[in-house]
């Protein structure tokens, strides 16, 4: 039975959907082109990261390497899970390709924490607002025209909910901080966290709750593989830190997903190669598609691994590394370089194969003229007297 002694008194749910949309935007000329889209063209900000003021110290150089592009854009409301959309939608467009498209779902003032599980269960793989954010995404790009190199949207879609809950209280209006809340509460914030109808076991009570991270004893964000509650008021840089997690983990996706099928598209042609291509240049094009993967994946990898700084601000870094932790990024990471190292190592075989081919080539080139000479002194007419 869900426990009602805690109410929402301030709180929005952000219903986040990450696209891969190219394999790089160039900002500027993306603002441009979405300003001078019309007279009803949509808002748009350089996106910074947003430190609360006087609530903890920050090095002014914890920031993106290149801010992204925030773009506001008009929505009919959506009605989910009992609440409602507040009719707009805000997409943050990233350089090395990504567009998140968020949706804001204010909690009525005065809700109890059940009132979060309808919501968190119709939020899980939403189709009507999966659909919807996919169309903003088509949007966007179209509105970026050549801003965005190689564009297209893929398949691969991230989809993650931001609770933000800047105020909760007991049922006497008393401020109800996260270590005062009690085992039934906890476990009914878990269900949430997981979208879950029925019960949870103690076991999976813990396992949901035990990435958390606090600065104060008033506060703390509980970060889940499906979602993440963040407890405090002002906290833009937080919700800005784990939105990026959530890019972070979409491009990984992709990448892998690029990976995977050129490594099977090569090893069918390495087995349709056996016993022939004994031409020298027969391997050129499949050198080069590799040789253009390699570059493209690395690239990819190492701007979306440096695109956030993390040194100076200790706290967030924290959040980052345990948002990290919970959405297994170190384990893409580690896949994805292994993958490329298979995509160099291949590169390499067919770069010597070549090599080892044009040798042989050569060397039976000059065998060839070395027979050609021993016989034409043989030959009527053509040898000399």
């Amino acid at each position: 039975m869900a426990d009602a002694t805690l109410r929402i008194a301030d709180g929005v749910a952000l219903a986040l959907f990450v696209y891969d949309v190219a394999q790089a935007i160039d900002l500027d000329r993306a603002e441009a082109a979405i300003a001078a889209a019309g007279p009803r063209a949509p808002g748009t900000v350089r996106e910074r990261i947003a430190h609360p003021v006087g609530s903890r110290r920050t090095p002014e150089y914890f920031e993106f390497r290149s801010a992204p592009l925030r773009v506001d854009l008009g929505a009919e409301p959506v009605a989910v899970g009992g609440m409602t959309t507040d009719g707009r939608v805000e997409c943050t467009m990233y350089d090395f390709g990504a567009v998140s498209v968020l949706y804001r779902i204010p909690v009525p003032p005065g809700s109890d924490l059940g009132a979060l599980l309808p919501l968190a269960d119709e939020l899980y793989e939403h189709v009507g607002l999966l659909a919807d954010s996919r169309r903003h995404a088509e949007e966007l790009l179209r509105l970026c025209g050549p801003a965005a190199a190689r564009a297209g949207l893929a398949p691969v879609v991230e989809d993650y909910v931001l609770y933000h809950l800047r105020d909760v209280r007991t049922a006497d209006g008393h401020p109800a901080p996260w270590p005062d809340w009690t085992e039934p509460q906890r476990a009914l914030l878990a269900r949430v966290l997981r979208a879950e109808r029925g019960e949870l076991s103690r076991e999976e009570i813990s396992d949901a709750l035990w990435c958390a991270v606090s600065y104060s004893p008033s506060d703390a964000v509980v970060i889940d593989w499906n979602a993440s509650v963040v407890l405090q008021d002002h906290a833009e840089d937080v919700l800005a830190v784990l939105e990026f997690a959530n890019v972070e983990l979409l491009e990984m996706r992709v990448l892998d997903d690029r990976l995977d099928g050129m490594l099977d598209e090569s090893y069918d042609r390495a087995r349709a190669r056996r016993g022939g291509g004994v031409l020298p240049g027969s391997d050129r094009d499949e050198a080069r598609r590799l040789a253009a993967l390699q570059v493209d994946g690395a690239l990819l990898f190492e701007n979306v691994n440096n695109a956030l700084k993390l040194l100076g601000d200790q706290y967030l870094a924290r959040v980052y590394r345990m948002a990290a932790q919970r959405l297994h990024l170190p384990e893409w990471d580690a896949a994805i370089l292994r993958k490329l190292q298979t995509v160099r190592d291949l590169y390499e075989k067919i770069h010597d194969e070549r090599s080892t081919r044009r040798m042989e080539f050569l060397e039976w080139i000059i065998i060839l003229l070395i027979a050609v000479s021993i016989i034409i002194p043989f030959i009527p007419g053509l040898g000399g007297k």
